[in-house]
């Protein structure tokens, strides 16, 4: 699809359905009227390629245009996308399975990958799994995923049999958490998303980093779900600002963990600098892929990859309150990647 296309695809993807929310709650957010937001929104979807989510998130209402034009927007992401990955390498990250197969020494677990295995390792993995996460071999935000308990008297055909029901593709040993995240949400893994960016001189960097809390009784952090993304400074790996509640159009923002009631504003993360070098090695391993993010969790002994994203989610970048220049990250982009012009 082109750019001219893509642009389409936006302005048309705004139903009257979808919109009207959406323009209640940015005009609540704004103070302006709806006929002035409904403007503007349709402005900056055409001169910066801001979708619905865009526009709230990253509170295009309230900046000038020299500020709407340092934002990575829905277009843009894609923009940077298309000239950083290589797709014909993008199975890498996608499929599940190929992935523990390429990076598994960053995973640091047991991965059973159900497309490319034999019965001697299934048994293997079984014996000393009982409880296991399981996941489609393909998919995004949390979808299909969930814990696996081992019936007293499991069988082979069995398992294979409850994984093929249930669309399973890769079952993994179930990483231990670092007592400090687990004390904010024991539910889940809390992982960071860290992006990495390989400039133009083959060099990777890690450009940005949010810490995901969940917060529902789930066994996934995803933003989908319901959770709550906050951003790290990348040179201390604490967190600096609020966080923000990933689910649906509204902003909703917290200082705090709201079961946990652990404050987010100083939060350190640990072993940061370990997930910072292991997030740069992973990075070269498969250098077409230029843009990346990571999901790393945390347990007592170090780092640990989750997966990569070949397209890493935009919208963790420029939330409002955590975005006090009101500057985005496409300076950032343009810094690495000079030849990246709009």
């Amino acid at each position: 699809m082109n750019k001219f296309a893509y642009y389409l695809r936006v302005l048309s993807g705004m139903r009257l359905k979808r919109f009207l929310p959406i323009l209640d709650h940015a005009s609540q957010l704004s103070g302006k009227s709806k006929a002035w937001v409904a403007a503007d929104m349709v402005r900056c979807a055409a001169k910066y390629g801001a979708g619905y989510h865009d526009y709230i998130q990253f509170g295009m209402y309230d900046l000038t245009e020299e500020q709407k034009a340092t934002m990575v927007t829905r277009v843009v992401n894609r923009e940077l996308l298309a000239i950083l990955n290589d797709e014909s390498q993008a199975a890498v990250l996608d499929d599940k399975g190929l992935f523990y197969k390429t990076y598994g020494k960053f995973m640091k677990r047991q991965v059973l990958d159900l497309n490319r295995t034999d019965e001697a390792e299934i048994d293997g993995f079984l014996a000393q799994n009982e409880r296991m996460f399981c996941k489609p071999t393909a998919g995004d935000s949390g979808k299909g995923c969930f814990i696996y308990e081992a019936p007293e008297g499991l069988t082979r055909e069995r398992f294979l049999q409850d994984m093929a029901d249930k669309g399973v593709g890769v079952c993994e040993q179930i990483l231990p958490q670092h007592p400090k995240q687990a004390a904010v949400n024991p539910y889940s893994l809390n992982c960071m998303r860290m992006v990495t960016l390989i400039d133009s001189d083959g060099v990777p960097h890690v450009i940005y980093a949010v810490q995901k809390f969940g917060v529902k009784e789930v066994p996934v952090d995803n933003y989908g779900p319901g959770g709550i993304g906050c951003r790290v400074d990348v040179d201390t790996g604490v967190v600096r600002w609020p966080g923000v509640l990933g689910e649906g159009f509204m902003r909703q923002v917290y200082t705090e963990h709201p079961v946990s009631h652990v404050p987010f504003v100083g939060y350190e993360v640990p072993y940061f600098k370990e997930a910072c070098d292991m997030v740069l090695e992973a990075a070269m391993v498969t250098p077409a892929m230029r843009y990346v993010g990571w999901d790393v969790g945390i347990t007592p002994d170090g780092p640990a990859i989750v997966e990569g994203n070949d397209f890493s989610d935009y919208l963790f970048y420029q939330h409002v309150p955590q975005t006090p220049d009101k500057i985005g990250m496409l300076p950032v982009f343009q810094k690495y990647v000079p030849e990246f012009k709009r």
